[in-house]
C-alpha cells in the first residue's frame, strides 16, 4: 500500500521504489551504456564505428554492453552472412523508444552540466540528433 505522506519539499512519495524505473536507470546508467546508445541511436550500427563514436570505450566493455543490450531486448545482433562475415548491431523497438529520453537528458544537460573549455573543433551538438539523423 503507497504511503502518501508529504516530504520535505511538500511532494507525495510511495513507500516502495518503482522496480521498472529502477531497472531501466541501471541498464542504461551503467559505465559507458549512455554513450554507446547514444551512437547508435545516431546511426551507428558496425561494432567499429560504435568504438570510434565513443573514445576510451576499451573492446571489452563495448562488447561486454552489447551483450547486455541484446540479453535485455534493446540491441539485436544481426550476422550479415558475406565474405568475410559482417555483424551489425540494430537498436530495437524498445531500444529506439529510448531516443525522447536522451534527447530530454541531452537538453537538461545543455542547461545544467557546466564543462571547462573544450578545444577547439570539440564541442557538444546543437541538439542530440540532427533532423534525419539516426535510424
Amino acid at each position: 500500500m503507497a504511503d502518501n505522506t508529504a516530504t520535505p519539499h511538500g511532494e507525495q512519495h510511495l513507500s516502495s521504489f518503482c522496480p521498472r524505473f529502477h531497472t531501466a536507470v541501471e541498464i542504461i546508467g551503467r559505465r559507458w551504456s549512455g554513450a554507446i546508445l547514444r551512437a547508435m541511436l545516431a546511426g551507428s550500427t558496425r561494432y567499429t564505428d560504435i568504438a570510434c563514436s565513443v573514445p576510451k570505450l576499451s573492446d571489452r566493455l563495448l562488447s561486454e554492453r552489447l551483450k547486455e543490450f541484446e540479453q535485455v531486448g534493446i540491441v539485436e545482433r544481426v550476422v550479415i552472412p558475406e565474405t568475410p562475415v559482417r555483424v551489425e548491431y540494430h537498436l530495437t523497438q524498445k531500444g529506439a523508444e529510448l531516443e525522447p529520453a536522451f534527447q530530454q537528458l541531452a537538453d537538461w544537460a545543455e542547461k545544467w552540466i557546466e564543462l571547462p573549455p573544450l578545444p577547439e573543433g570539440v564541442g557538444c551538438q546543437e541538439s542530440f540528433l540532427e533532423p534525419g539523423e539516426g535510424r
